[in-house]
C-alpha cells in the first residue's frame, strides 16, 4: 500500500520575482514607496529644504542681485526663476543617498531583503517618493514666483512639460546619490560627495546669468554643461524661445545617468545583502 506524499509548499524568492512580469515588480515598488511617503509625512522637517530654498533663493537672488546683473527685478526674476527651481530640485536629490546611508545602518533593508521581492524594488520605491519632493519643489518655486511678479509668457502645457522636464532630470540624477548611499562608510559623506559634484554644475550653468557675458574658458564649459541645457529648455518652455535642441540633450543626459548609476546603485545594495 503506497502512501501519497504532499508537495512542500515552496516560499518564492526573490530571484522568482527578477523574472516575473513587470506588474508584480512594479506593484511591489510602489508598495514602499508608499511606505517612504507615510515616514516624511511623520516627519515633515523632511519638507523644509524643498519649501523655504526656493523662496529665500528668489528673494536673495533677484533682490539683492536682480538690479546689478539685469538692470532691474522683474526681468532677472523672468530669467533666474528657472534656475533656482532647477537648482533647489537638484541639490534636494543628494537627500535619498543620506536617508537610504541612515537606513541600511539601522537595518531598515535587512527587513527588505528577507522578504520575497526583487532586490531593486525598495531603490525604485524610494526613488517614486522622492518624486514628491521634487514636485513640491517645482510648485512652490512657480508660485512663490508668481506672487512676487513672475509671469510665464507661454501655454499651461508648456508650463507643465517644464515642470515634467525637471521632474525626470532630478529622477534620473537621484540614481547617483543613491548610489553613493550604498557605498559610502557614513551618511554625511553621501551630502559632501553630492555637492562637490553639484556645485560646479550648478553655478557653472545659465542659471543666474548668460554664457556670453562669462570669460571665453568658463563660456566653453557652460555650454557644454548638460544643466545649462535644461536650464535653457525650461526657461524656453516658461518665457519662449528654442527648446528641442537643449530637451533633447538634457533628457539623453538623463537617460545615460539612469542608464549607468542605477545598475550601479542595485549591484552595491545586492553585495550588502
Amino acid at each position: 500500500m503506497s502512501t501519497a506524499t504532499a508537495a512542500p509548499q515552496l516560499t518564492p524568492s526573490a530571484s522568482d520575482y527578477e523574472t516575473a512580469s513587470w506588474f508584480p515588480w512594479l506593484r511591489h515598488a510602489l508598495v514602499l514607496a508608499g511606505r517612504s511617503i507615510k515616514k516624511m509625512m511623520r516627519h515633515p522637517e523632511q519638507f523644509f529644504d524643498v519649501t523655504l530654498q526656493p523662496a529665500l533663493f528668489l528673494l536673495i537672488f533677484v533682490y539683492v542681485l536682480g538690479g546689478a546683473i539685469a538692470g532691474n527685478t522683474h526681468d532677472y526674476l523672468q530669467f533666474v526663476l528657472p534656475g533656482i527651481m532647477i537648482q533647489t530640485v537638484l541639490f534636494s536629490t543628494m537627500s535619498i543617498g543620506v536617508n537610504l546611508n541612515t537606513d541600511i545602518k539601522e537595518g531598515v533593508f535587512d527587513r527588505f531583503r528577507a522578504l520575497p521581492i526583487p532586490r531593486s524594488a525598495p531603490l525604485v520605491g524610494a526613488t517614486i517618493a522622492e518624486c514628491l519632493r521634487y514636485a513640491i519643489t517645482i510648485t512652490v518655486s512657480l508660485v512663490f514666483g508668481f506672487i512676487i511678479g513672475y509671469r510665464p509668457t507661454t501655454s499651461v502645457l508648456s508650463v507643465l512639460t517644464a515642470a515634467l522636464l525637471v521632474l525626470v532630470f532630478a529622477w534620473c540624477l537621484c540614481w547617483i546619490a543613491i548610489w553613493l548611499g550604498m557605498i559610502a562608510r557614513e551618511a554625511g559623506s553621501v551630502q559632501g560627495f553630492a555637492f562637490l559634484a553639484l556645485f560646479p554644475l550648478t553655478f557653472g550653468s545659465s542659471m543666474f546669468a548668460s554664457a556670453d557675458t562669462m570669460p571665453g574658458w568658463l563660456e566653453a564649459f557652460v555650454k557644454v554643461n548638460p544643466v545649462t541645457h535644461l536650464t535653457d529648455a525650461v526657461r524656453g518652455l516658461l518665457t519662449g524661445g528654442p527648446v528641442a535642441h537643449d530637451a533633447f540633450i538634457a533628457l539623453g543626459t538623463a537617460g545615460i545617468i539612469l542608464a549607468i548609476f542605477a545598475p550601479l546603485a542595485v549591484r552595491a545594495y545586492r553585495r550588502k545583502a
